[in-house]
């Protein structure tokens, strides 16, 4: 098998250097390229850091971005422009930005996801189904722990959970975002989806969503214990993209749910 020319952005952050270390122990990918968004002189296996550039992109069959949406608005022209498939795992997009990803992807096949975790993918599915399932009477709301480096909150996966609700409830997700915590020990149900961030020691990340009618709680959780999880989830979906044509895609159809 042919492998997979590889380039990862963000190659310095936490996510980078673990797909550098999931991607060395796959046989199907050789890592050709390694980019950051600031000027470096740094080598990681033999492999220059260097910016995003057209010269770099043309020696690559894919390329795996975990880094900022500016960053990845960066990629994907150079990507457009030299017909480069994309998997894309940062988040924090706008509803404008998700838009415009959508523009990108009538051009290129792209893979885009909140979370790699086939395990997290699973729960937003299941999410789905409570959701439709329990109806209008059940309040919901979303709680998630990450370590104390984590500055961003709600995190991507806590608001992906929340459009899996709005999804079931043939709801706009935007319509339904209700409140913002941050490290509260309790929080409220609503008839808007409620957050509740905690950012502690190194918890590589802890996700929950609630549904209550004041009468029965249903609890939908998932635990991750190792950030292999995420960056061996990225190859996978590097993998099945290869072979993809133009499109937007999501783990959801990775995992063929329906």
């Amino acid at each position: 098998m042919k492998k997979i020319k590889l380039l990862l952005t963000g190659c310095m952050g936490r996510m980078g250097q673990q797909l550098i270390k999931s991607v060395r122990k796959d046989q199907n990918f050789k890592l050709v390229a390694l980019t950051e968004s600031k000027k470096t002189n740094k080598k990681i296996n033999g492999i220059k850091v260097d910016l995003n550039s057209e010269a770099l992109f043309k020696n690559v069959d894919l390329i795996i971005d975990f880094t900022v949406p500016k960053c990845t608005f960066e990629v994907l022209k150079i990507a457009t422009k030299l017909k480069k498939k994309v998997v894309i795992g940062t988040t924090g997009f706008t509803k404008k930005e998700e838009n415009l990803i959508k523009n990108f992807s009538r051009k290129i096949p792209i893979l885009k996801a909140g979370n790699m975790s086939l395990g997290i993918n699973l729960l937003m599915y299941l999410t789905e189904i409570a959701s439709s399932s329990l109806g209008k009477n059940f309040l919901s709301k979303i709680f998630e722990i990450h370590h104390k480096h984590k500055k961003d909150y709600p995190s991507g996966t806590a608001l992906m959970l929340g459009k899996g609700i709005a999804v079931g409830r043939s709801k706009s997700y935007y319509n339904l975002i209700g409140k913002k915590y941050l490290n509260k020990k309790t929080f409220p149900y609503g008839k808007k989806i409620n957050f509740n961030s905690i950012r502690k020691g190194e918890i590589i990340g802890e996700h929950e969503v609630k549904f209550s009618n004041g009468k029965e709680i249903i609890t939908l959780n998932h635990e991750a214990f190792d950030r292999k999880l995420y960056s061996e989830g990225a190859l996978t979906a590097a993998k099945w993209l290869i072979n993809k044509k133009t499109g937007l895609y999501s783990m959801r159809n990775l995992m063929n749910f329906k």
